[in-house]
This record gives structure tokens, C-alpha cells and sequence, in this order.
């Protein structure tokens, strides 16, 4: 069927609209006592703990769009609930009280986001048992006579009269009014959950009405009073108090005095005042005991009940006279006395004589002694006094009485009352005067003194002064000094200046002895005394030259070492023994360098080999004579001079013989060579015994006893007692070293050629020597040996050699007599 366009435009709009249209959201509608919803109906406890969560709103939207919730109060209305705009959770978050408000108005709201629906709800509260019953028409007060025919309290439950019980009764001398509690209870109920009962109390006062049954009664019972000395006749002595038993309605009192006045006192009977009516010297008891008599006086005039009451009088002196210090002449306030310092503990100061009094009786008379100035010295007895002492002082602290501190020593002697209201006291100085004794050692003013000299210091110089001091007085205080020791040999002391000085024939020097120590001693003249010690210290003065050991001395040099020097300075101290070294001639003066600190001698740096050296010596030797100087640092400064011979080889003519290589090495240094024979012997030895020990251990294992053997050994021949050794130097260093070692058994114990000699034993030929230039001569030296010489083969070309060089053959001598000194004692052969 078609549609027209009218019907199809109509039903296009109708579509659209429903596809637009948005409807609102609802809440959902609750029954009485559900907590889900729109709070319609809905009543609350006012007993509801704030914090709760009392209710939850729920409701719908048509589209399902999400919804929030919402509560709001009238501005003039507390808020009492929250919400979770979310979940619809309502939470109590005030207190609540029916009493106060029994229903709270609400606005609460749902939204969808685009529609709010509001409602306004009216919650109830409802009511708790959380009020206490009151009374009402406080106080109460009942007016009871304390005589009348009454029952104990009593509270009818229902009604609240207030009943006597029967057999009480009332008193109103023992309680004048008296309190009932009444406690009002309600009938309880619950509140929060629980049952709850609350109640109420109130004060009923009772006052009791007071009727005459009581005697009278005196106040302030027992009753003293005193008469003093100047006391005028008339005057009140004290007080009697008295009143009605029946305090409510109380009637007249009249006093009276019964017995034991003797006409001396009277009492008013209206006040009850006691008054003495004679002097005190008029009266004969020093202790009245009398009665005292009150009588009530009914309104009508009539004696009703009656009481009595002892009273004390003491007829006492008056306090009137301070305690007084007396000498032996009378009332005094100054006791002088000379005493000697640090007298014995426990000493009575018996030059002092004091009494002391007071006049008074009784209590008045009674006071206290004591001391006052420097504490611990002294102190006094009796330190209580009952009218009169003699008063003691007694050395409490012997230490402290001394003359070198004190010269007076002041106190002030006090006597105070002890138990009278007017504490009268008075003083009396005590001035000892300290006389002085011997009691102190005089003291030096330091342990020790220290005192610097010069060595060269001439006799009888000032050296130190010492001080010692004597405290004592007169005689006492003088101090005598004298020395002692071990190093006070050279010194003296003045006897009473305490100045200390060299000797008149003292010569003093450091290098010998540089420091002395003694003692001072200070004496008084009673022998006390006390020590210090003394160092005095030399100082040292250049007064030494330096010294070589020998004048001329003789040095072998290995070309590449040096040789070296030394001179000693016997000055005690730097820098005046400390040495510098300088070569102060030669020729030629350019072939050595010396290290001025340690005096070691080397050859420049240009030279190295022998060939050098023979083309700068004039006579085509290795000799050389130096002069070099040794000088001290001292002011004045000191120098010596020596003569330096020295005789220059090389490595390589010493590497052709071991022996000799060695004797040069050991040559400024013998002990070397015996050290190193003593170290082989020591491990022969060492080696000897441990081969004997394992021996003897296996042989013991072995349980077995074995043949004794006997070892023969061959006695070796002694080595000879000499060396002679011959040395030959030439032009060029591989022609130098050409030796051959000759035996000689014919002079087995001695020596067949001495320094110097001319003509040594012939020795086989050995080969030929290099051809030299003809311009360079062969020397030909001997040395003497004991079992052969070492003889260089002469060449067959060479003028006649010159034996017995006296460089060479010093040198040599030089090695042989050091090495048979010390192989001597040893047993050590070459």
C-alpha cells in the first residue's frame, strides 16, 4: 500500500522525537521499616552512634544512564546526614536528641546527568531511655526537736515522705543537722541496644533544735599561766574560757575560784580572767595549783549544772640577762695569748681563762658556744652552757696553725641562747699570736738547673746560680749550699749566694767529657735540707785540626774506582768536626776529581785506559804523588796536609791472577779477607757435624753396635807462610797480564827475598811478548813468595828491566804484611 508524502513526513518526525526524548529517573517507593529506597516512612533511635550508616536511596533511570543521589536541609536546620552521591549511603553525622527536635525535614535528590527529581522526606526519631529522673522544689529542709519521741529516717518508695524509724534519737550537741540522701529511679528502658535504668538523688537537711542537757564545757583545757619577776600586782596572769553545753540555747556562766590562792589571785566571774594581787617577791610558792568553778544561770535566774578545772601558775624569772664572758679580773671581751706554731693535736690552749655566765634561771639560762673564724682549727667545750662554764679551747687541726701563713690567728668566742624568744648572746675576741720554729726545709726554686758552657771557659768563671728558699725566720731561714757528686769535681759553690763556678785550675773539654751532673745541696742550720740536680753541658769549640793516619800514605787504584781518603776531627760536635777534602796539588793537575764530603779520589772521566795515563806522566809510569788537604768547618777553621802516593792498575792485569786480584780488592780492607777464609772453615765444620749426627742417629736405629773404624788421613804439607808475587806492567793491557807461577820448595818457612830486594830467583822463560814500540821500556818488578813467583817472560828485545820499583814493591809489601798478620792467628795458608 503506498503512503503519501504528508503520511511519510509525519511518521519520519514521530520517529525522530522518540529518538530524542530523554525521561527522568525515579526513585523507588519503600514500606514501613525498609532502609532502600526514598526514605519515605523511615524513623531513627536518637540513640543512633553518629557515624552510622542508617539508610541507602536507590532509584532508576528509564535509559539506564548513570545516577547520583543527593540530601540537602533547610539553611535554618542542622545537617544531620550525608551521602554518597554514587552508592545512595546515607551516614548520621550529628548527634541526635528527641528531646530537642522528634523529626528532621530532608530534601533528597536523583539525577541522571541531565534531569534532577527532588523530594522532600520527614525522618522520625524516636525515643531513648537517656534522661535521669529530678527532683523538684530544692532544698529540703525539716526542723526536728533533738528531744522528741523519734524514729530513724525513713523514705516511703511511692509517695517520697520522709519517716523517723522507731527507737532513733536526736542529739544536737553531737550533730546539729543531719543530711538524708533520697535516690528517685525511673522504671529503665533501652538505649543503643541496651536496657538502661537512670536515676536522680537529692539532699534532705535535717536540722535538730537544741533543749538544755549539757553541762558547761571549758575551752582550751589544761590552763597554765606564769608570774615574772617584774610582774606588777593586778595584772592578768591568764584566761579561763568556758561555755553551755547546750550550744543552741546557751545560758549565762559565772566563774569562781574554789581553794589554793592564799589571797595571792582572783578571778573575774563574768570573763574568767585570773589576775595576781601581790608582787612576786611576796610570793612563797614558785608552782600555784588552783580550781576553777563555772556555774550556768537558767533565764530564770536560777544555778543549774556546773563544771571544773585545774590551773597551773609558775612563778618564773625573766629572761633579762644575755649570757657575759668573764677573765680573771672581771666582765671581758679580749683574751689574748702567744702559743708556737703547730702544737700538739688535741692541745688545751691553757693560757686562755674564760668563764661565762648568765644571770637568768631556768630556760633563760641555757645557751650555746661556739667559735667563729677559720674552720678546723679549733674548737670550744662545753658547746652548752646551763647558767656557768669554764670555757676550754683545744687544737683541733696542728697543720693549720702555722707561722708562714698566719702570724696572728683572730676568732670571736659567741654564746647564744637556745630556747628564749629574745636569743640574747654576746662575744668575746680570742687573739693568739703564732711565734715561729724551725719547721720548714728550704726548697730549691726549681728539681733541677741546666747550665751551657763553653769548652774553653777559663777557672773560676761563673757557671749557674741556684736559689733555695727557707720560709723560717731568723736564724732558721738561712740557707748554706754546697755540692756533691760524681762531675762536681771541677766546679765549686759560693756557700750562701748559691753561685756556681769552675775551678781555679779547671780545664774543661768536651771531646773528653761534655756533660756533668751533681747535686746542690741546701742546708739549714739545723740540718734540714733539700736536693736539685745540676747538669751542665759543654760546648764544643773548634780546637782540633784534622788528621790523617799517616802523613804519606799509599793507595792502589783499579782504573774505573776510586780510592779514598780520611782524616778525622776530634772537635765533640758539628760542625767543627766535620771534615771537607781538597787536592791542593798535582802533576799534572788535571787527571783527578775528589768529592769533597767523602774524600773519594777518581780519575776524570776522560781517562780510561792505561794508555792515557802513560802518555800524561812525564816519566811513562802509574805513580802519582797528590798533596791533598782535609779541612774541618769550625770558625776559626783548621786544615791539614798529607802526601798521596798512588799507584794506578786495571781490571784486566788483575783478572790474570786471582790471587792478586784478590790481595788488591782486600788491600785497605784485611778483615775481608779473613772473614771470607773464617766463613769457609765455618761450613766445613757445620757440614762435619751434621754427617756425624745423621751417623750416629742411624746407627742407633739399627739396634745394632758397630766395629769401631779408625779413618787415616793424609796430613796435608803446611802451606807456605809467604807469597811473592811478581808483577809486570806494560804499554798495552793485553800484553800486561802475562805471569807465570814458579815453585820454590827450598824456601818453605821463610822468606827469601825482602822489600826492595834487587836480584829475585829466576823463573822459566814464558812465551815471547808482543813487539812494543821501541820508545816504551819494559819494567820488570819482583815480588817475594813462598812457594814460587809470578815472573813475566822478558822480551827479547827490551833494554835491561828495572827491578825493585820501589811503587810496586811498597804496594806489594803493603798486601804481605797485612795478610800475615791476620793469617797468622787463623791458621790460614796461601
Amino acid at each position: 500500500m503506498r503512503r503519501g508524502p504528508r503520511a511519510a513526513l509525519a511518521l519520519g518526525l514521530l520517529r525522530f522525537c522518540l529518538a530524542q526524548a530523554n525521561f527522568a529517573p525515579h526513585f523507588f517507593d519503600n514500606g514501613v521499616g525498609s532502609t532502600n529506597g526514598n526514605m519515605a516512612l523511615f524513623s531513627l533511635p536518637e540513640d543512633t552512634p553518629v557515624g552510622s550508616h542508617v539508610y541507602t536511596l536507590n532509584g532508576t533511570d528509564p535509559e539506564g544512564d548513570p545516577i547520583s543521589y543527593h540530601i540537602s536541609f533547610d539553611p535554618s536546620i542542622r545537617s544531620v546526614f550525608s551521602v554518597d552521591p554514587k552508592f545512595g549511603n546515607i551516614t548520621l553525622v550529628e548527634e541526635l536528641d528527641r528531646e530537642r527536635e522528634d523529626e528532621i525535614e530532608a530534601i533528597i535528590s536523583i539525577s541522571d546527568g541531565l534531569n534532577l527529581v527532588t523530594e522532600k522526606v520527614t525522618i522520625l526519631v524516636t525515643d531513648a531511655n537517656d534522661e535521669a529522673p529530678s527532683f523538684i522544689q530544692e532544698p529540703y529542709v525539716v526542723q526536728v526537736p533533738e528531744d522528741m519521741d523519734a524514729t530513724k529516717f525513713a523514705m516511703d518508695r511511692h509517695s517520697g515522705v520522709l519517716r523517723l524509724r522507731p527507737g532513733a534519737t536526736l542529739d544536737y550537741e553531737k550533730a546539729q543537722a543531719h543530711f538524708v540522701t533520697v535516690v528517685a529511679k525511673d522504671g529503665g528502658g533501652r538505649l543503643r541496644g541496651a536496657d538502661v535504668v537512670f536515676s536522680a538523688t537529692t539532699t534532705v537537711t535535717v536540722n535538730v533544735e537544741d533543749v538544755q542537757d549539757m553541762a558547761p564545757v571549758f575551752v582550751g583545757a589544761p590552763y597554765y599561766g606564769y608570774v615574772y619577776e617584774d610582774t606588777l600586782p593586778g595584772s592578768e596572769v591568764l584566761m579561763v574560757v568556758a561555755m553551755d553545753g547546750d550550744r543552741g540555747k546557751p545560758n549565762q556562766i559565772v566563774y569562781s575560784l574554789l581553794n589554793g590562792t592564799d589571797g595571792a589571785f582572783e578571778i573575774n566571774e563574768t570573763s574568767g580572767v585570773i589576775s595576781v594581787m601581790q608582787s612576786p617577791a611576796q610570793l612563797r610558792r614558785e608552782v600555784y595549783e588552783l580550781h576553777v568553778q563555772v556555774t550556768e544561770v537558767s533565764s530564770a535566774g536560777i544555778p543549774a549544772a556546773q563544771a571544773m578545772v585545774p590551773v597551773t601558775i609558775r612563778i618564773v624569772d625573766l629572761n633579762n640577762h644575755p649570757p657575759t664572758f668573764y677573765g680573771e679580773s672581771g666582765p671581758q671581751n679580749r683574751f689574748e695569748l702567744s702559743m708556737y706554731e703547730h702544737p700538739p693535736q688535741g692541745e688545751i690552749l691553757r693560757g686562755l681563762k674564760i668563764t661565762v655566765n648568765d644571770s637568768d634561771q631556768g630556760a633563760n639560762a641555757k645557751f650555746n658556744l661556739r667559735l667563729v673564724g677559720p674552720g678546723g682549727i679549733f674548737r670550744v667545750v662545753p658547746l652548752t652552757v646551763l647558767n656557768e662554764a669554764q670555757v676550754t679551747i683545744i687544737v683541733e687541726n696542728s697543720a693549720a696553725i702555722d707561722f708562714e701563713k698566719f702570724q696572728v690567728l683572730t676568732f670571736k668566742l659567741l654564746a647564744i641562747e637556745v630556747n628564749t624568744p629574745e636569743k640574747f648572746s654576746s662575744t668575746a675576741d680570742v687573739v693568739i699570736q703564732l711565734l715561729d720554729t724551725n719547721d720548714n726545709v728550704p726548697k730549691f726554686t726549681s728539681h733541677y738547673y741546666i747550665a751551657r758552657i763553653p769548652e774553653n771557659t777559663p777557672g773560676g768563671s761563673n757557671v749557674v746560680a741556684v736559689t733555695a728558699v727557707d720560709p723560717d725566720t731568723g736564724p732558721w731561714g738561712e740557707v748554706k749550699y754546697s755540692i756533691y757528686g760524681s762531675g762536681a769535681d771541677p766546679f765549686l759553690i759560693h756557700p750562701s749566694t748559691g753561685i756556681i763556678y769552675t775551678q781555679p785550675w779547671a780545664s774543661l773539654d768536651a771531646e773528653a767529657t761534655s756533660r756533668y751532673n751533681f747535686y746542690v745541696k741546701a742546708e739549714d742550720m739545723e740540718g734540714r735540707y733539700s736536693l736539685a740536680e745540676v747538669f751542665v753541658t759543654l760546648l764544643d769549640v773548634n780546637d782540633h785540626y784534622p788528621q790523617f793516619g799517616k802523613s804519606i800514605q799509599e793507595k792502589t787504584m783499579v782504573l774505573g774506582s776510586p780510592v779514598k781518603i780520611e782524616a778525622t776531627d776530634q772537635d765533640a760536635e758539628e760542625p767543627n768536626n766535620l771534615v771537607d777534602y781538597s787536592i791542593t796539588h798535582a802533576e799534572p793537575s788535571n787527571v783527578f776529581d775528589i768529592d769533597s764530603h767523602t774524600g773519594e779520589i777518581r780519575l776524570k772521566n776522560s781517562i780510561s785506559s792505561l794508555d792515557a795515563l802513560h802518555n800524561i806522566t812525564a816519566g811513562g809510569d802509574f805513580t802519582w804523588s797528590l798533596e791533598v788537604q782535609a779541612k774541618d768547618r769550625g770558625s776559626p777553621s783548621f786544615s791539614t796536609t798529607a802526601l798521596l802516593k798512588i799507584d794506578i792498575t786495571d781490571t784486566e792485569m788483575l783478572s790474570r791472577s786471582p790471587m792478586a786480584a784478590f790481595l788488591m780488592q782486600t788491600k785497605d780492607n784485611p778483615m775481608k779477607a779473613v772473614g771470607v777464609l773464617a766463613g769457609i772453615m765455618a761450613i766445613i765444620v757445620a757440614i762435619t757435624i751434621l754427617i756425624s749426627t745423621a751417623t750416629f742417629w742411624r746407627n742407633k736405629k739399627s739396634n745394632k753396635v758397630l766395629p769401631v773404624r779408625r779413618v787415616l788421613r793424609k796430613r796435608p804439607s803446611p802451606a807456605p807462610r809467604a807469597v811473592r808475587i811478581e808483577w809486570l806492567k806494560f804499554k798495552r793491557t793485553k800484553a800486561a797480564a802475562k805471569f807465570v807461577l814458579q815453585e820454590d820448595p827450598s824456601n818453605e818457612n821463610c822468606n827469601n827475598n825482602s822489600l826492595g830486594s834487587t836480584l829475585p830467583p829466576k823463573a822459566p822463560a814464558p812465551p815471547p811478548l808482543p813487539t812494543v814500540a821501541s820508545n816504551m821500556g819494559t819494567a820488570h818488578w819482583t815480588v817475594p813468595t813462598v812457594s814460587g813467583s809470578l815472573t813475566p817472560q822478558q822480551p827479547q828485545r827490551s833494554p835491561k828491566p828495572k827491578v825493585g820499583s820501589p811503587i810496586q814493591s811498597a804496594l806489594v809489601s803493603e798486601l804481605r804484611q797485612k795478610f800475615e798478620k791476620k793469617s797468622v792467628g787463623n791458621k790460614a795458608y796461601f
